[in-house]
């Protein structure tokens, strides 16, 4: 499951919500749906993004929340390493190569060695 899959889950749970009647809503089929939760299908388009923070009538922080969990979705990710140093080339493959046996305290550690992502609009820092 992506991090937007679950948020998706959890925006429905909510709220009582079939993936049945939320595809009818979205035009979209309830596979389609179940796909994006699930971790099966890639990142949503921005137009959907937005039709499903209409359709949950979320604001503000959450539905920047929603776009930005939906742009961190993809479940197969290409990283290019090309122009980067030996090191950085070597931590990317071998994080592809172990992340799926890593524990989620193991997880959790590596999240919080990274710098945080600014939010849309805000300078990255250097």
């Amino acid at each position: 499951m992506t991090p937007f899959g679950q948020k998706l889950r959890e925006l429905r749970a909510a709220r009582d919500v079939t993936l049945k009647d939320m595809a009818a809503a979205l035009r979209v089929t309830p596979a389609y749906l179940s796909a994006l939760e699930h971790g099966r299908r890639g990142r949503p388009s921005w137009r959907l993004v937005q039709s499903i923070i209409g359709y949950f009538n979320v604001i503000w922080d959450e539905a920047e929340e929603i776009e930005r969990l939906a742009r961190l979705s993809h479940p197969r990710i290409v990283i290019d390493t090309a122009g980067l140093t030996p090191p950085a080339t070597e931590l990317a493959n071998r994080l592809s190569e172990q992340i799926a046996h890593l524990t989620p305290a193991e997880i959790d550690r590596l999240m919080e060695a990274l710098p945080p992502r600014p939010r849309r609009g805000q300078p990255k820092t250097q």
